[in-house]
């Protein structure tokens, strides 16, 4: 990238809300757009990567979230439409808990406020119908009819190509180095040049904090690690028969996906790694100590499968101490920022981008007043510590 004359929108960071973002914009004819990302077209380094992630709509986070989740599922759909590739695997999700569990109770009075697609499981409906999940006399299970499985990586590369069929102009492994204010626009320095915008989208997630200092204080970096299990039987746990799940028993969570590769599933759960001010001091892969603990947890959970993960990553995502986003402008309506989405954006990646795309295009949509910066920072002078965990 050279010195380019004025673009009307650059988006910061080509990931979940990024690609989005571009791929929302670049609909609209009268705007120029920009993307600039780090790292190459779709990579490993980011908070998306790992093949699956869970979708959900009876999400535990709460009924304010439910419609943003349901606008995502309509955006997932529109993008398969739009780019012919399968994205996203409606396959249910099973969120298996002790009764009375708190994120059951929370998951439960979602669907009843919001009169949601789903089945309640007793536990010898959940034996009889899920075998596959090694369940205790307390548990019992709802299955979300319109959750399922996600595919990250086919996602981004779909928005970013459907991106540039409508024009937009996208940089590849170009970093961000300043992002300058002012009255005639927004200055966007580069390692490749400099870009002058009306607005500019940061939707850097991890590496938020580098752009704006403001966020410093407020964002956590917590690690997010993800593990492959191979069963005796793979059909077992292929997506006809295994849906996407959530598991909590005692303080243990567990979160996964069906089998997409044909071998191996995936199942997960974190370590108690520490929280990080900046990236880079973020682990990039497990312990030898924590896959053998990984493992042995597994094989009480889930049966016919093998203790040693056959794969294993690790990722990371920028928190807030409540766990909900900054969806944002400046005061000067010039600088959109998009991040903290704190272990569980994806699923609501499509709306964030959208959200994102109609912030830049001068429109005011009906966002949360809780995502807003003002918001954050309040909370952050409220609540206690950081909390871990995320899918």
């Amino acid at each position: 990238m050279t010195d380019t004359k004025k673009t009307n929108v650059v988006v910061v960071g080509a990931g979940a809300v990024g690609a989005m973002a571009l791929w929302q914009l670049s609909k609209q004819p009268d705007l120029e757009v920009v993307g600039i990302e780090q790292y190459g077209r779709v990579h490993s380094h980011g908070s998306y990567a790992g093949e699956s992630r869970v979708f959900r709509t009876a999400v535990h986070e709460g009924g304010s979230y439910v419609p943003m989740i349901q606008r995502s599922r309509e955006l997932w759909r529109t993008l398969e439409k739009e780019s012919g590739r399968e994205i996203y695997r409606e396959v249910g999700c099973l969120s298996i808990a002790p009764e009375g569990f708190p994120d059951l109770l929370v998951a439960m009075r979602t669907i009843e406020d919001f009169e949601l697609p789903h089945r309640m499981l007793s536990n010898e409906e959940l034996r009889k119908e899920y075998p596959q999940h090694l369940v205790s006399d307390e548990d019992i299970a709802v299955f979300d009819e319109q959750g399922g499985g996600l595919r990250p990586e086919v996602a981004i590369m779909s928005a970013l190509e459907l991106a540039e069929a409508n024009g937009a102009k996208l940089h590849f492994n170009t970093t961000v180095l300043e992002i300058e204010s002012r009255s005639s626009g927004v200055i966007v320095r580069t390692t490749q040049g400099t870009v002058h915008a009306d607005r500019v989208v940061i939707a850097s997630g991890s590496w938020s904090t580098r752009l704006m200092p403001e966020l410093q204080d407020l964002l956590r970096i917590q690690v997010i690690g993800l593990t492959w299990l191979l069963p005796r039987n793979p059909a077992l746990y292929a997506p006809e028969r295994f849906p996407a799940f959530l598991r909590d028993v005692g303080d243990v969570h567990f979160f996964g996906a069906p089998s997409f590769d044909g071998y191996a599933f995936k199942a997960c759960t974190n370590p108690k790694w520490p929280v990080y001010r900046d990236v880079e001091g973020v682990p990039t892969s497990h312990s030898r100590e924590e896959l053998i603990r990984i493992g042995q947890r597994a094989v009480e959970l889930f049966d016919g499968v093998s203790p040693e993960p056959v794969r294993e990553s690790v990722h990371h995502c920028a928190y807030t101490p409540d766990r909900l986003p900054v969806v944002d402008r400046s005061a000067d309506e010039r600088i959109i920022t998009v991040t903290g989405l704190s272990g569980h954006g994806f699923k609501f990646a499509p709306a964030l981008g959208e959200y994102a795309a109609q912030l830049a295009a001068g429109l005011t949509p009906d966002i949360d007043e809780r995502f807003s910066l003002a918001s954050r920072l309040q909370a952050l002078n409220t609540l206690g510590p950081y909390q871990g965990g995320g899918h």
